[in-house]
């Protein structure tokens, strides 16, 4: 398996897929290639079908910083293609054929962005467990002796979300005229009472600033930003877990999210929502598992309820925007992360748990794989064909 830091990349809104790595596959071809006055860029699957909704044309402006880009579209490929070609005083370089793999994730044939390394010589979670006893603390260390650096990188991944939740919290007005959806995080917070209160503001703070395309932490994608988000802000501010500790959490949730991003897909174009809302559910599941000192069998049925009550989900974006219904399906899931995690442990005392997490991690794969295209992040079905159904 990959490293755990591919799970959480930080960039711009509102998609991982369609903001973060195209922006990466930009710069590193402008990088490669100074200078150029001329591009040429070809989209192709669901970054052809959603490229306004998910502002995937202004966010390779910003990367290649030119006024001369020209841009084509192979609606026909499922893949996420980004084909890129760069021209200097008539001179034209090679063309870079480049794929956005789902959590800001890429691929380009041309240029290793070392995005595929293994890290891990484990492929599933039964593999892990073979190599730790019951004891979660023995996770943590399988984890940290694979990925030393794994801490550091994670504290800037906090900073980053906390600043997202207080940006969020304290902006309002509106985000989308087309959608007319103005922000409501910040009153959301001011008539706060309780754990879920708190968790749903934080949740709609992190989404709405993704949705404006703000700086953001994927977790494992951005269009599921909110779930371990405002997980990490409340444990934060309102519980006063330390860095440290969050960091311990998160690498936890990330051992989970890479065992499905390995078997199954972490990306809506791939996998439909149950990749991305159903796998960050599985991750807080599992963190918040981890925190309450529940035991690693625990863990995993939390970790595999998560998931297996999202099997199913369909990616179908309204206008192709991460607004509707990107935003409050990730405050259900923060809340139903927590149900998962109280649910796993009152259940082992009185059943064993029959389905493992691998094998709803091949559910999912199976599952997403038997998902009409048009219901996989191309807002051609579904709440997408609903709402222009209703608006014609």
């Amino acid at each position: 398996m990959q490293g755990i830091k591919g799970l959480y990349r930080i960039g711009y809104g509102p998609s991982s897929s369609h903001t973060i790595a195209p922006f990466r596959i930009a710069s590193l071809y402008r990088h490669k290639h100074p200078g150029c006055d001329e591009y040429s860029i070809l989209l192709g699957g669901s970054l052809a079908l959603t490229a306004k909704g998910h502002g995937t044309l202004k966010i390779i402006e910003k990367a290649l910083e030119c006024d001369r880009i020209c841009f084509d579209y192979d609606l026909n490929t499922k893949e996420n293609i980004m084909n890129i070609t760069g021209t200097r005083s008539g001179i034209q370089y090679d063309t870079w054929h480049a794929f956005s793999l789902g959590g800001g994730a890429i691929k380009i044939d041309e240029y290793d962005a070392g995005d595929l390394n293994e890290v891990y010589e484990a492929n599933c979670f039964e593999d892990i467990k073979k190599q730790i006893s019951d004891d979660p603390k023995s996770l943590l260390n399988y984890i940290y002796s694979h990925e030393p650096d794994l801490k550091h990188y994670l504290i800037d991944c906090l900073n980053v979300m906390f600043e997202t939740v207080d940006r969020g919290l304290n902006t309002e007005g509106l985000i989308n005229e087309e959608l007319k959806y103005y922000r409501i995080a910040k009153k959301l917070y001011e008539k706060a009472t309780d754990r879920k209160d708190y968790l749903v503001a934080y949740s709609y703070a992190a989404c709405e600033e993704n949705a404006d395309g703000g700086m953001m932490c994927t977790a494992p994608t951005l269009g599921a930003c909110g779930i371990l988000t405002s997980l990490m802000y409340y444990l934060h501010f309102n519980e006063l877990y330390s860095d440290e500790d969050l960091c311990d959490l998160l690498a936890v949730a990330g051992i989970f999210g890479n065992c499905i991003k390995k078997n199954a897909s972490i990306a809506g174009s791939e996998g439909g929502c149950q990749a991305e809302v159903g796998t960050a559910c599985s991750m807080a599941a599992a963190a918040i598992a981890y925190k309450e000192g529940y035991g690693l069998k625990t863990i995993e049925y939390a970790a595999e309820m998560g998931i297996e009550h999202f099997l199913g989900l369909t990616c179908d974006p309204v206008l192709g925007y991460v607004i509707i219904p990107c935003i409050e399906r990730n405050a259900i899931s923060i809340l139903r992360a927590y149900d998962c995690a109280y649910l796993a442990e009152q259940l082992k005392n009185v059943k064993d748990n029959l389905i493992s997490f691998d094998s709803v991690v091949n559910a999912m794969n199976y599952t997403g794989n038997k998902l009409a295209r048009e219901l996989k992040e191309t807002s051609l079905g579904g709440l997408a064909s609903e709402f222009k159904n209703e608006k014609s």
